[in-house]
Order: structure tokens, then sequence, then C-alpha cells
């Protein structure tokens, strides 16, 4: 059968990861994962028992496409206590997850052709979903200096239709600050391009809060996820902060692309925004990991490092070490069982050199992975 042009998409790396750890797992081997941004801790307490209270008394048929209007407001509310912002709650979409955010963003936003620019290393997924819509990714070199986040130079004269960055970013966990994140805006809008904030690591930082795109102008995207702070991986459901002449065109797209978020989903989500006690708690574990990985990390040999910022990954250049990290990905997992990212999932160009390191899951997760890999290393040499 014949496939579109579209559907030749790169695989999402990571997944390949993941698989290869299960087979591993399957036949009887203890693995450490390393590789993916999944919390090791479940959905918040408070979450599953909203749940199942709903259950009992709920069909949980279709919501409206734009989600439970009691979400909404809610996730208007934290706006205000987390940022200051006044936020219309008639703004906020409630989505199936991150990747149905990007979605309904990329549709509403950009024709088939428009370029857009994307910081490299950055999350995979904006590079594929982009090409399977018929648009140009344009990855953007970022550099050591700016702690590989991008700047206002990487995109000058590229005549970009839009701009989408990500802080704290997924592969680095480094953060824009005000100036930073107002440069980026002001030079976007100065090339007449949309400006689009992954967010969906907010909530997990470690010295400064993370600045939403929102304190500096409503004429953006803004995408978020209850994915990581709040633990719901699986539970596949998001929420996007749009300007208010962009709500019907975006509703108009959700509800013919899904109808709706799952209504279990945004039900447990809502009790999740309230259950903050066991949100800390999981954010002193990555606190605590990440103190682990700071240290151990260049015990085991992999010295060039930038301390993250935010979410839960250390990015690691291997490249005096290795120029091929799928294969040295794949030698870590086959001898020291533990599952790393290759960064060519995230820097096609440069990833060759670079490896991340996850660290949501358990400490005790974290301290064998860490002796594994300085024992992998010392072996190796």
């Amino acid at each position: 059968m014949r496939n579109s042009t579209r559907s030749n998409v790169d695989p999402f790396i990571v997944m390949d990861v993941m698989e290869a750890a299960r087979r591993a797992e399957e036949a009887g081997r203890r693995i450490i994962h390393m590789e993916v941004g999944q919390p090791g801790t479940g959905a918040p307490k408070g979450a599953i028992e909203a749940l199942k209270g709903a259950l009992d008394a709920d069909p949980l048929g279709y919501t409206v496409a734009l989600g439970m209007p009691a979400l909404r407001r809610r996730i208007a509310q934290i706006y205000g206590e987390w940022y200051d912002v006044d936020l219309n709650p008639d703004r906020v979409v409630i989505t199936p997850g991150s990747s149905g955010g990007f979605l309904l963003t990329f549709t509403a936003l950009f024709d088939s052709g428009d370029r857009v620019g994307i910081g490299a290393p950055g999350y995979p997924s904006y590079r594929q979903i982009l090409s399977a819509l018929g648009m140009v990714p344009v990855d953007l070199p970022t550099a050591p200096e700016n702690r590989l986040q991008p700047v206002a130079a990487n995109f000058a004269g590229l005549d970009l239709t839009g701009l989408l960055v990500a802080s704290p970013a997924n592969p680095t966990g480094t953060m824009l600050d005000r100036p930073a994140m107002s440069a980026l805006i002001e030079a976007t809008q100065e090339q007449g391009a949309s400006f689009i904030s992954d967010e969906i690591y907010h909530g997990i930082e470690y010295e400064a809060k993370a600045v939403t795109a929102l304190e500096v102008t409503d004429d953006c995207y803004v995408i978020n996820s209850f994915s990581k702070y709040f633990s719901m991986t699986g539970w596949r459901v998001g929420w996007m902060v749009v300007p208010e002449d962009q709500v019907r065109v975006v509703e108009r797209i959700a509800q013919n692309m899904f109808i709706c978020a799952p209504h279990a989903s945004q039900v447990a989500a809502l009790a999740a925004l309230d259950c903050d006690e066991e949100l800390q708690a999981n954010l002193d574990v990555y606190k605590a990991n990440r103190a682990l990985m700071l240290d151990g990390l260049p015990k085991a040999g992999f010295t060039k490092i930038a301390p993250p910022d935010g979410a839960f990954y250390v990015y690691a250049d291997v490249s005096d070490i290795t120029a091929n990290s799928r294969a040295f990905a794949a030698e870590i997992l086959e001898k020291a069982g533990v599952a790393v990212t290759p960064g060519l999932d995230f820097d096609p160009v440069r990833g060759g050199g670079t490896i991340r390191f996850s660290y949501a899951r358990s400490t005790q997760d974290i301290e064998e992975g860490l002796r594994r890999l300085r024992e992998f290393m010392t072996n190796r040499m």
C-alpha cells in the first residue's frame, strides 16, 4: 500500500531504547531506566480518589472540545498562584497530552511549507510532527555559552513563520530567564512570526522559578501538560493557553481531531492541581537525584555536562568517547544494564557525540545506575 511522503518521519529513538530495555527485562535482567522522561511515581493520590468517586456517579462521556469548564478555571487560577498572571480561563484549552497541543498549535498557526524554528538539541517530536504536517522544521544550533537555548542571532534572516522554545528544556534542563524570554519574543514578533512556548516541565525547578511566556506577552501559544510535574504521563491530558482571538480557531480543529481530551483524565487532573504536598515530595526526590547525578556522572567519566535548572535530565557531551551515541547507548544497555538516550534523538547533526540521562526514577535506582556506569566506564578504559 502506498504511503504519503509526510509519513516518512524518523523514529523516536528513546522509544526504541525503551523497547530494547523491555526485551532485556523480559529475558530476566534488571535494567535501570535513565532513558525516558517519565516520573517513577504515579498520579497523585487525590487524583485517583477523585476519579474513583466520579466513576461511581458519572458515565464519563464526551466533554466539550475545549475541556471541562472547572478544569479550565482551575488552570487559569494557577497562573495567578505561580506567576502572578491574571488569565482569562476562556483562553485555556484542554488537550490529549502536550502532543495533542502541538498538533493543534501547528495546525492552527502554519500552512504546508511554513518554516518553524526549533532549538537543537530539542525534543525530537517537534521536528517529526511538523514534518508529518507538511511543514519545515528549521534546527537552530544552540551554543554552550547560551546554555543550549536559542538566541535571536540563531534565526536572524531565516524567514521563519514561527519559533518554538522550551524552558525548562528537554534534553538539557536549562531555562530562559525573563530577559532571554523577552528578547526571543521581541525578535520573533519583529519577523511577523508566531511564538510558541513549551512549558511542560514547569514546576520542576531547582534554584529559580521558570518564566512563562505569558509574563511577557499575550500574543503567544503556551503548551503544558500533566505528565511531568503532576506525574500523569499515561493519562494523556495537557493544556494550551492561546490568545482570545485564537480560541475558536483551536476549538474547531479540536472538535474534529479529538472531540475532547479523555474525560476520566480531566477529572483526575482537576484534583491533581490541589495535591501540593505530594507533588512537592516528588520534587524533593528529583532534587536529591539531581545532586547525585551532578556528583556521580563526573566520577563515572561524564565530565562535560551543563547543570540543569529544571526538568529531570542531564545532557552530556561524550564526543571525546564516541562519535556514535546510538551505538554507545546500546553498549551501555548491554554491558551495564542502564538505559540512556542517544543525543541523535535531539540533534541530528551534533547528537552523535551526546547522551541524555534522565533522573526521574527513584533515588535508589539513580544510585544503582551511577554505580553501574562507574563500573562500566572503568572497565571500558
